[in-house]
């Protein structure tokens, strides 16, 4: 267990360095060629590795980091069991997405995120979608106490605010990544929300609702049981991704995606994280008291 603990951190630590690494590149090195030219031979090296493949060794990092947590967690039948109807699912609309534009609108994936599975969707973009997906579904699902009060109403509540957190990522996310120095994919048809369609928010709700369902059903039968420093890497996760698209779109100039990102995805995630870790803590503070009541009662007797 040590040695998965070990493991996960040192991707998790991987996974935001890689981020910050990268926006220091997309940032202040692309629009700057002079700055390459100044670097040692190392330096420019180093920086021509980060432009070819940071962005897929951030995603791999950070996916990698939510599986093991997840496996040490949740045990293995259930972090497999979020994980790939995630990807595949995710991987779906991608596929749909870039070839006929349902759901997301027509768009096309450029160079920079990894191989392209059938020529159109990188590999990554599945890993994003899981981790991203995970760790909101778990700070919503422990912030509405699903696994302590189950009830169709609290399931369903769950999915709803974790296809939202996830979709509030996205808010901030894209309008930078397809208008940087440095595009990651573009849009065929921008629409009104900064470059991007309506449809495709309703297209990232509809994706992540649909495999966040999907997971539940294949969890109901096992309880999620999250002690409360076990729901900090996901809030961490969760706004060290929201960070790196903060920054690239406040680059960019876009401030009002961040700020519907910060109403809509980064406060509910900290009050859920909050509700989650503060109704565990009260509940072991509630039976400390219960079983220190019963001791005085047998003492008495």
């Amino acid at each position: 267990m040590r040695q998965l603990v070990i493991a996960e951190r040192v991707c998790l630590i991987g996974h935001i360095v890689s981020m910050v690494f990268g926006l220091v590149g997309i940032l202040l090195v692309v629009p700057n060629a002079e700055v390459i030219m100044n670097l040692t031979e190392v330096g420019q090296t180093v920086m021509q590795w980060s432009m070819a493949g940071g962005g897929v060794v951030y995603m791999i990092l950070g996916a990698a980091a939510v599986f093991l947590y997840a496996y040490r967690t949740l045990g293995l039948g259930r972090a497999l069991a979020f994980m790939l109807p995630s990807v595949f699912i995710s991987l779906g609309s991608e596929l749909s997405g870039t070839s006929t534009g349902f759901p997301f609108g027509h768009y096309s994936y450029l160079s920079g995120l990894g191989y392209k599975i059938a020529g159109l969707v990188p590999f990554t973009i599945p890993l994003s979608w899981f981790y991203v997906g995970c760790v909101s579904y778990l700070l919503a699902r422990a912030g509405l106490e699903v696994d302590k009060k189950p009830s169709l109403l609290r399931h369903t509540g769950a999915i709803a605010l974790g296809a939202l957190l996830l979709t509030s990522w996205d808010f901030v996310l894209d309008p930078a990544m397809s208008q940087t120095s440095l595009p990651f994919w573009y849009w065929q048809q921008p629409g009104p929300f900064f470059g991007m369609p309506y449809q495709n928010f309703a297209g990232w709700m509809g994706t992540g609702a649909l495999f966040m369902t999907v997971a539940a059903l294949l969890w109901r039968n096992n309880p999620i049981k999250l002690e409360r420093s076990q729901l900090n890497l996901p809030l961490v996760v969760y706004l060290s991704n929201f960070g790196f698209a903060t920054v690239m779109s406040l680059a960019a100039g876009f401030s009002i995606p961040v700020l519907l990102g910060l109403l809509l995805g980064v406060a509910p995630a900290v009050a859920l994280w909050w509700q989650g870790t503060n109704g565990q803590a009260l509940a072991v503070e509630s039976a400390t008291q219960e079983i220190s009541v019963a001791q005085v009662k047998v003492a008495l007797k």
